[in-house]
């Protein structure tokens, strides 16, 4: 008699429990993702500096000047990230193929700070190499470049920017700059970027880059049997 009361009270408790726990989960706040790009759904997503954002890798830095190796794989999308400086961006690739160095550059972000996320849709890869300047606005007239009779594709007060086409086999004239330079590849082939000392960088595909300061000569050799491009950015300081 009294295992049968027993039995029939740890029924009774098993179906209050099934009513009751899952009432009392489903009556809990659920966690909530902030998914679109508007500034209002950041306040729950942790928000960084574009320097601290993992997708915008830092792989070089000369004083004032950061240069970065966006990538964003296919689906992927950065947190949350602020832009606080003038910004020039050499476009390597979308989601939908190649951009072949496209280069585009953002100023207003010295006096207007601004805070976005970027998603690839893919398929493929998003890759900008871009530079980023905290100095000052370059308020003088720019020197010339000796060994390179270009015009600028783009030129303000914190950067100047040339596209320079080289035929199979072909080498540059020596070239020198009076500001740092970011030598990128944006076309595939094989360059060597050498240097007066005779340190040589090799450039295997678009996206890669070399990287020489003021004053430091080098040449530019196309080592493949077709046509290769490079983009040129100077940071004016």
């Amino acid at each position: 008699m009294k295992a049968s009361h027993s039995r029939n009270a740890l029924v009774t408790m098993f179906l209050l429990c099934s009513v009751i726990v899952p009432a009392i989960l489903n009556a809990q706040p659920q966690p909530t993702v902030a998914t679109d790009n508007s500034e209002a759904g950041f306040d729950r997503i942790r928000t960084v500096n574009i320097l601290q954002e993992p997708r915008h890798r830092t792989v070089h830095t000369e004083g004032d000047l950061r240069l970065l190796d966006v990538q964003i794989n296919p689906g992927d999308t950065t947190l949350p990230h602020t832009h606080d400086s003038a910004i020039l961006y050499t476009f390597i690739s979308n989601g939908e193929g190649p951009l072949n160095g496209r280069v585009s550059s953002v100023i207003t972000y010295v006096d207007e700070q601004f805070t976005h996320r970027v998603t690839n849709e893919g398929p493929g890869l998003f890759r900008i190499i871009a530079m980023a300047s905290y100095a000052a606005p370059y308020e003088k007239a720019a020197t010339p470049v000796t060994g390179l009779t270009l015009e600028p594709q783009l030129e303000n007060a914190w950067f100047r920017s040339f596209r320079l086409e080289l035929a199979a086999g072909e080498s540059s004239a020596d070239i020198s700059h009076g500001y740092p330079v970011a030598i990128v590849q944006v076309s595939e082939g094989l360059l060597h970027v050498s240097r007066a000392d005779g340190i040589t960088s090799e450039l295997k595909a678009a996206g890669d880059w070399a990287w020489r300061t003021a004053g430091q000569p080098y040449q530019i050799h196309n080592k493949t049997d077709s046509p290769v491009a490079v983009v040129i950015n100077e940071a004016l300081r």
